[in-house]
């Protein structure tokens, strides 16, 4: 097996598009190849394709070939679409990963795009329900929100985590998203202004939600013995982890703590040989405020039930003991499901090249890991980049 590096990336700016699919998709594409010098779409062999619902939201279904038309890739190893909700695009790195590890492909772009605005957002919450099991969790109205507030109540009844501390989450990431021109949201909000948001389902208020994104975002891949051929910055790929436990929420192992998010970051550090404790960025699922304090948990930032108090403490802040969503994340950013993971991918890389505005900057920052989660929490998937190749 090969080492692998991601030489280039490129994003179209996020947010409520007036832009179609297929214009996201060139936006992105255009940005992705002037990022990287001596390579262009035709060097390219293989193309994976991170798309949740094109089906429903854009009324597209064969769509790998139709990104390749459009980017000018001209694919003649392998080409797939992948498609894993929230982790679409993590799945695409994923496979562009392993087909450059094993020598299948030699130059791979992984690419995730998303058209989710609807003028109709009754049609575009009936469309996210199709995530969930419609025959189980559906018919007791568990879509996104109900979940995560179920998952909410329960934290707060075993460890006592208040509203003001997920506030608190959502005044990082506004404020980390206000100094990102690529952000869906850049304005700053006050946890009295989350507090007092309109209530979307108990304990969770609309500042404690994430926006419906317009986005794509893409990345090259190539083994890591050419990367200095494209640029003197490459990111290497050095371990990753990735568990599912149940699907319907009956079946979950926990509502309080994510077993399977323990069980993935238990293997990216085994694989990447590292420790929770080298990790200088983290670029996590913050869908809801109480996502993200249950990932500094789940995720060994701090012991199970201190999420809560890790966030009062500002230790998730830049200068804290781990930078988590400098980008802003999807509460500021915006969840393009099937770009997300690859928006976050390209902002590790940024970080690490010193290419993002000076107050989000990690600096001397080496490890890097991208997380996602799917469905109602019951999946968790984990990328650990590195700067340097180890």
């Amino acid at each position: 097996m090969k080492q692998v590096a991601i030489v280039a990336g490129g994003e179209a700016k996020a947010g409520r598009r007036a832009a179609s699919w297929r214009d996201l998709v060139q936006e992105a594409g255009k940005a992705l190849f002037e990022d990287v010098d001596n390579l262009s779409p035709k060097d390219v062999d293989s193309i994976f394709v991170g798309a949740a619902q094109p089906e429903r939201f854009a009324f597209l279904s064969y769509v790998a070939p139709l990104v390749a038309e459009y980017i000018g890739v001209t694919p003649r190893k392998v080409i797939a679409r992948t498609e894993l909700a929230c982790v679409s695009g993590q799945a695409a790195i994923r496979y562009a990963w392993n087909c450059v590890a094993t020598g299948m492909s030699d130059i791979a772009v992984a690419i995730g795009v998303e058209k989710m605005y609807q003028p109709d957002m009754a049609e575009a919450q009936t469309t996210m329900t199709c995530v969930l099991d419609r025959e189980w969790d559906g018919i007791n109205c568990f879509s996104a929100p109900p979940i995560f507030a179920v998952t909410a109540q329960r934290h707060m009844y075993e460890f006592g985590t208040t509203e003001e501390q997920m506030a608190l989450v959502s005044v990082k990431n506004h404020h980390y998203s206000s100094l990102n021109p690529i952000a869906h949201l850049r304005k700053e909000v006050t946890v009295e202004a989350v507090l007092k948001s309109p209530v979307v389902a108990p304990p969770l208020k609309l500042f404690d939600c994430c926006p419906m994104t317009d986005g794509s975002a893409g990345v090259i891949l190539v083994r890591a013995e050419d990367a200095k051929k494209y640029t003197d910055t490459p990111m290497y790929l050095i371990g990753s982890g990735q568990y599912a436990i149940g699907n319907v929420i009956n079946n979950l192992a926990s509502l309080a703590e994510w077993v399977p998010l323990k069980l993935a970051a238990k293997e990216a550090w085994r694989t990447a040989k590292i420790t929770k404790d080298d990790v200088d960025i983290a670029e996590v699922h913050d869908c809801f405020t109480i996502s993200e304090i249950m990932e500094y948990e789940g995720l060994g930032f701090c012991e199970t039930g201190k999420g809560g108090q890790f966030i009062e403490d500002g230790e998730p802040y830049i200068g804290g003991k781990v930078a988590v969503n400098p980008s802003g994340g999807i509460m500021g950013c915006g969840h393009p499901l099937g770009a997300t993971s690859i928006y976050h991918t390209f902002e590790i890389l940024k970080q690490f090249r010193g290419d993002v505005d000076k107050g989000r900057y990690v600096e001397g920052a080496e490890i890097g890991i991208q997380h996602s989660l799917s469905g109602a929490a019951n999946l968790h998937s984990i990328l650990v980049c590195s700067r340097e190749l180890r």
